[in-house]
């Protein structure tokens, strides 16, 4: 701060800005007791209404903001099984692209059985190997159906026939195989049920 000379005839530096800001203070000290003296109950009772207001305010904000983030929560979550699911349906449409292939493949062994030793029915039975593999890894699996129960999820019935042999509503025969992926059906099993 800057001293100044004194106008007066003693000669002495003064502080001018430190006089004036103890001034300043000391009328803002009278005139804030005066005013915590004039502050009436009404006053007080309206700075609490404008607090509980506020109050309930910011309570309101945060509840918005946890539902906010719980429905965004929800919404990942849903995202994610949508693209699973998704992800299961194209897998399954690529599989069934394959079965009339693996279909092939069971005939052409069905038919070569009795060729031991014939290197085509060799070669055929090393490529339904590999494609049983792929299949395997992407978790395809045969619906077993011969001899089980009848199963509208799982089987097609094509024919119908009353034996006694069998048990009601059993699977006898099977004409074309079934397959899962993932525990959802790829494609259904065309079976005899004896009724």
């Amino acid at each position: 701060m800057k001293k100044y000379k004194n106008l007066k005839d003693t000669g002495e530096e003064v502080n001018v800005a430190e006089e004036n800001e103890v001034a300043i203070n000391s009328d803002v000290e009278a005139k804030g007791d005066e005013k915590a003296e004039n502050v009436s109950d009404s006053e007080v009772e309206g700075l609490k209404a404008k607090l509980e207001e506020k109050t309930r305010q910011c309570e309101e904000y945060t509840n918005m903001v946890q539902r906010t983030a719980a429905e965004f929560d929800n919404y990942k979550k849903r995202t994610i099984k949508e693209k699973e699911a998704l992800s299961l349906d194209v897998s399954i449409d690529m599989v069934n692209a394959f079965l009339p292939v693996v279909d092939n493949l069971e005939r052409a062994l069905k038919a070569a059985e009795g060729m031991e030793g014939n290197p085509l029915k060799d070669g055929v039975e090393l490529v339904m190997r590999q494609l049983q593999d792929c299949l395997d890894k992407l978790g395809v699996e045969p619906i077993t159906a011969v001899d089980n129960p009848f199963d509208p999820e799982l089987h097609n019935a094509v024919m119908h026939v009353s034996d006694e042999a069998y048990g009601e509503n059993t699977v006898i025969e099977e004409f074309q195989k079934g397959y899962l992926m993932k525990g959802k059906v790829v494609r259904h099993s065309m079976v005899k049920v004896a009724n």
